[in-house]
């Protein structure tokens, strides 16, 4: 039997690294996906992968800064498949990296606008929907980034990941009678598109991997085995944690 057999369920972010290794294992384990990203192409070739996988998936395209994008994706969620359980508000972004001085107000904005503020809007409209269902789990990545470790250069990517544990706290606070519950993953240093930018030569990644307890960096499909737990009823006594994904960065002193 599939963990999530019959589930619906949001990914953002879907087109590469967290969010396409969780759009997979959430296919294999019974979701109906509606999934985002700003890249059209790499969706259509992902749900190809999935229904040749058997599973169902649909693409809804577009910036998830943008707030009609968040709606239209619960209204798809709704109309296509009968409602919403599961969010997986994975889309992010680094921003403009410097030091604090030298950041633009506008760079500041965008990355606030893109990490937090759209993750905001999408919960907005995937609430009402989960209580409409009679309940769901509303999952957020963040990162140690700000949570455990200030990285130079890297304020307005931390500020807005430190937010999403604020805003995971007050939805779980706020819903969790109606059956809803939100969590955020501190995800470590992972092997991703973004990663790579952030830690782009060998060197880079070598200091990365050895801030972690395990010498490593995570694989995408680690991170969402994270989520993927937080999606199932295996968790259904967690809400409002800042879940640490994160290899032991956060232990590793």
């Amino acid at each position: 039997m599939k963990s999530l057999e019959g589930k619906v369920a949001i990914v953002t972010g879907a087109s590469s690294g967290i969010g396409r290794a969780a759009t997979h294992l959430f296919a294999r384990e019974g979701v109906k996906l509606i999934v985002t990203a700003r890249r059209k192409d790499e969706l259509e070739t992902l749900v190809a992968e999935i229904e040749r996988g058997g599973g169902e998936a649909f693409v809804v395209a577009g910036d998830i800064a943008d707030d009609s994008v968040s709606e239209m994706l619960v209204e798809t969620a709704i109309g296509r498949f009968g409602g919403l359980d599961i969010a997986f508000n994975n889309a992010g972004a680094l921003g403009e990296m410097a030091p604090v001085p030298e950041i633009s107000l506008k760079g500041w904005r965008e990355t606030i606008e893109t990490n937090l503020t759209a993750a905001f809007a999408c919960a907005k409209y995937q609430i009402p929907a989960m209580v409409a269902r009679g309940g769901g789990s509303i999952i957020f990545t963040s990162t140690f980034v700000g949570h455990v470790v200030g990285f130079p250069g890297m304020a307005a990517y931390a500020a807005s990941k430190a937010g999403l544990v604020g805003l995971t706290r007050v939805i779980a606070a706020e819903f969790g009678g109606q059956g809803i519950r939100a969590n955020a993953i501190l995800a470590g240093g992972t092997d991703t598109p973004m990663g790579r930018v952030a830690a782009p030569t060998s060197d880079a990644i070598e200091f990365i991997a050895n801030l972690h307890a395990l010498k490593r960096i995570a694989a995408p499909e680690e991170i969402a085995q994270a989520a993927l737990f937080l999606a199932s009823s295996a968790s259904g006594f967690v809400t409002g944690s800042a879940m640490a994904v994160d290899g032991g960065i956060s232990i590793a002193r």
